[in-house]
């Protein structure tokens, strides 16, 4: 149940004869059959008590965070934080407490924590102590706030967003009066960092249920609330994700969907790998339909969104840039949204020109191979979100998935892919720009079916090449204009 590590620190601190349980997630997952993460206990012991039994016992520990009475200690190993029963007040800050209290009752410190669940705690022997009925609440699978819900989220607004990656981890379901609590306090998030409300939705993002988390989000206006970034020393409002929020109700052509743009979106990011480029791009990857300069109408009356993934992909760009991504991280979720709509006809001559087409965008095969293999992802999850009579474009996504891996296995798009070197080539042409020159003619030859990438192959045709540039004269040394004016008239 309990690391050897965690089991001892329970020991030592109970036979100094002060209490100590395990608390929060680590008993909310041991309950439910998971495994935690980590381990964190709280104690009776105020933090120099704690850093005395552990020099007494020979274990390294410092302080993890003095103002909140939190010492970790070091055993095999594993750290395990050791935090004083305490209660918090909060001020302006809209995550941090502006105060902290020791006390000296285990129900105290339960009362300051989010939600029931995470207010259990458990004695060495197993035992649990759950004053706010946590465990009715575990079992039946609802999330419910400790206490006044809005008194909670007021406190700390990021356990509005919180609470939506719970939903999303565990299958939660929000109790009513949590969630209706969360739009009265949304003006909280304004003090919250850009980064923060990132994090908490890239992991509702990447969980199992992460359809509910983000309609939780949606539903209770979290998408639409502003929270705060800090450019050149100064706090600026910073739109979380009103894009996405405005796109429930938008309608689609019925004759190729089943669902409004929201929706489809969901069943997406349900049906794509829990891979964090692919979960982003599936979120975003159709955020500009509906708007105005995309929206058309065709003959029959039907809304047509010609040209969405173009501008969807602008409005990534800015999204990520404004949710600070790293940049690498930014330009494959874009490099996906704008990719998403565009394949070609199942023939080789086509897969070879759409991936020649796409292979400048990276730096060398396995890049090409990794993005190309998750537009492919992506279009299977698209056609399974709702769109009607997929099954044939899914079979042909299938087919062009095979194709892809053959043409790729067979042809080179990157100079590292031939069967010669720069190093060889330079050997038969001289050192200089005409190396390169040389490869990516190489490459072309090759992927055009002029010549095979064979050693012996490349070699002659390199020799060739190099007998050529002689007998023209191409490689000689241009004279340096310096030399060319001493030697013109005067």
């Amino acid at each position: 149940m309990f690391s050897p590590g965690v089991r001892k620190v329970l020991d030592i601190i109970t036979a100094a004869g002060r209490e100590a349980y395990v608390v929060g997630g680590a008993v909310r997952d041991l309950l439910l059959g998971r495994e935690p993460k980590e381990f964190d206990v709280c104690t009776d012991a105020c933090p120099r008590e704690v850093l005395t039994l552990a020099a007494e016992n020979r274990i390294k520990a410092f302080k993890k965070g003095a103002a909140f009475g939190v010492i970790s200690w070091i055993l095999d190993d594993e750290e395990i934080e050791i935090a004083t029963f305490r209660t918090e007040f909060y001020g302006n800050d809209a995550h941090r407490p502006e105060k902290v209290e020791f006390v000296w009752a285990l129900e105290d410190d339960l009362a300051r924590r989010d939600f029931t669940v995470n207010a259990i705690a458990m004695r060495a022997d197993g035992s649990i102590v759950d004053p706010f009925e946590g465990r009715p609440d575990l079992e039946a699978g609802v999330l419910r706030a400790v206490g006044d819900p809005e008194e909670r989220f007021g406190e700390d607004a990021l356990r509005m967003f919180r609470a939506c990656r719970f939903v999303a981890e565990y299958g939660f379901t929000l109790a009513p009066e949590t969630k209706a609590a969360i739009p009265r306090a949304l003006h909280r998030v304004a003090g919250l960092s850009v980064e923060r409300v990132r994090d908490e939705i890239y992991r509702t993002l990447m969980a199992e249920h992460a359809a509910a988390g983000l309609e939780l989000m949606r539903e209770t206006g979290l998408l639409s609330a502003d929270c705060r970034g800090r450019v050149n020393g100064f706090d600026t409002a910073v739109p979380v994700l009103p894009e996405l929020a405005r796109l429930a109700g938008v309608a689609q052509n019925p004759e190729y969907h089943q669902f409004d743009v929201w929706e489809h979106t969901l069943r997406v990011v349900s049906n794509v790998p829990a891979e964090p480029a692919l979960r982003w791009a599936a979120l975003l990857h159709d955020v500009a339909k509906g708007l105005p300069e995309v929206r058309g109408t065709n003959r029959r009356g039907l809304p047509t969104d010609y040209g969405h993934a173009r501008k969807g992909a602008q409005i990534t760009g800015r999204i990520m840039e404004r949710l600070r991504f790293p940049p690498a991280f930014a330009r494959r979720v874009t490099w996906l949204v704008r990719n998403h709509m565009r394949f070609p006809e199942l023939e080789e001559r086509f897969v070879l020109r759409w991936l020649k087409s796409l292979a400048p965008d990276f730096h060398n095969r396995q890049e090409l191979l990794e993005a190309v293999g998750e537009c492919l992802a992506l279009r299977r999850a698209d056609l399974l979100g709702g769109k009607v009579d997929s099954l044939a474009v899914l079979d042909g996504n299938q087919r062009l998935e095979e194709m892809v891996k053959d043409v790729m296995w067979r042809v080179p798009f990157f100079p590292e892919d031939l069967a010669i070197t720069g190093g060889e080539v330079a050997a038969l042409v001289g050192r200089g720009p005409q190396v390169k020159q040389v490869m990516e003619d190489l490459v072309v030859r090759v992927q055009g079916g002029q010549l095979d990438n064979h050693p012996g192959v490349l070699k002659e045709a390199v020799e060739k090449k190099a007998w050529r540039r002689k007998m023209s004269g191409d490689n000689q040394e241009p004279s340096h204009p310096r030399k060319m004016r001493d030697r013109s008239p005067s």
